[in-house]
């Protein structure tokens, strides 16, 4: 939310030449932040026991998820500050260093899960322990950037503008809303598949919502790119250049969409047997979701690309709808009502059923604004 929502403040003073004001609202936002990470990690940890019972772990559960958590905790400051840092080298012009960034900390996080799990054998603790040093590891080099003065954007002084915070959560809501709903979304996926297949069915859910991650990475990759440009020549007032740059970027979101839903209809049979066996029932039921499942992968580039220009130009109610109808609102209405009439299959069809729907929107929405500013005067 912040980082997202900030970015695109920061983006448009850069644009309309308000470079000190930008530079104390980027200090401003890594501060809140930072912040904001340590009251999380103080809450979580004095009430983790209650939060783990509530999301219904089990007796055998419980101390898995408490050894994870009193570990993982430790690092939500560093979690929240690479993800606003990621975000942040992008506006101030360094896309690609932010992607190294990020990609050399995934790498790190896998070498290190290698080295704790199976050489130190620390179990679940070292899982925790290499994702929460990864997250450290991003954040120093992410920090340690932004001190050099190398880009466009400089620590100052942060001066408290309520107005910049309010702003930036209001504008960044939609991307709270995707997180946030996830989790929501993933308990209702498993509960429908534990009543209908069991653990099996859990176990087949999971991959496809895991291989769902990993894909639609490219749509929010793509949208995380752009979102400064088109915040930059929205403050500029330049809608000749932001109307080439839609284009252009509805375009390129479309073909990745389709080469993402061919992939994935393709290499179901490989994709399913990476993290099950051939002949297991865990493998029958995810090899049965990829003949439905992808087609999701059709719609949704524009609906994420929509949801995060919407609030690169500084339109977070329309942006935050978005983000709503896809991740939460029609899906949860889908998987509480498709399973009861198609069973094992409405639980497939939900994610696309919902990515369509919300598709048609923003394909309106998008149109709709585009109608209310003929003149390349705003």
């Amino acid at each position: 939310m912040l980082a997202t929502g900030g970015s695109a403040i920061i983006a448009g003073k850069m644009g309309a030449g308000k470079l000190t004001e930008a530079w104390q609202d980027f200090s401003l936002i890594t501060v809140s932040g930072a912040a904001l990470g340590i009251a999380i990690a103080i809450l979580g940890t004095l009430l983790m026991d209650r939060l783990i019972w509530s999301l219904g772990a089990s007796q055998r559960l419980f101390p898995y998820c408490k050894a994870y958590l009193s570990i993982l905790l430790v690092f939500t400051p560093a979690s929240i500050l690479q993800v606003l840092f990621q975000n942040l080298i992008i506006t101030a012009g360094r896309p690609g260093l932010g992607m190294a960034f990020s990609v050399g900390a995934g790498a790190v996080n896998v070498f290190l899960d290698c080295l704790f799990i199976h050489f130190f054998e620390m179990g679940i603790q070292g899982s925790a322990l290499g994702t929460g040093v990864g997250y450290l590891i991003s954040a120093a080099l992410g920090g340690a950037f932004f001190l050099s003065g190398k880009g466009h954007l400089k620590f100052r002084r942060p001066v408290l503008r309520l107005k910049v915070l309010a702003i930036s959560c209001s504008n960044g809501c939609s991307e709270l809303v995707s997180q946030a709903s996830s989790a929501v979304t993933t308990f209702l996926f498993n509960r429908s598949m534990m009543g209908l297949l069991g653990e099996d069915g859990v176990a087949a859910v999971t991959i496809m919502i895991y291989l769902q991650f990993l894909l639609t990475t490219l749509f929010i990759g793509f949208s995380m790119g752009t979102a400064p440009v088109i915040s930059y020549y929205y403050g500029r007032k330049d809608l000749l250049s932001l109307k080439k740059i839609f284009r252009i970027c509805l375009g390129l979101t479309s073909g990745i969409s389709v080469f993402v839903f061919l992939f994935t209809i393709g290499f179901g049979s490989f994709l399913a047997g990476i993290f099950s066996p051939k002949g297991t029932p865990v493998y029958a039921i995810t090899r049965e979701g990829f003949s439905i499942f992808p087609f999701a992968f059709l719609f949704c580039g524009i609906n994420i690309f929509a949801s995060a220009a919407f609030t690169a130009l500084s339109d977070g109610k329309r942006s935050a709808f978005l983000s709503f109808l896809r991740t939460f609102g029609l899906i949860t209405v889908f998987l509480l009502t498709l399973p009861e009439i198609f069973g094992v299959r409405g639980v497939w069809m939900a994610v696309p059923a919902a990515e369509l729907i919300t598709m048609t929107i923003a394909i309106f929405l998008i149109r709709r604004f585009w109608m209310q500013r003929k003149s390349p005067n705003f």
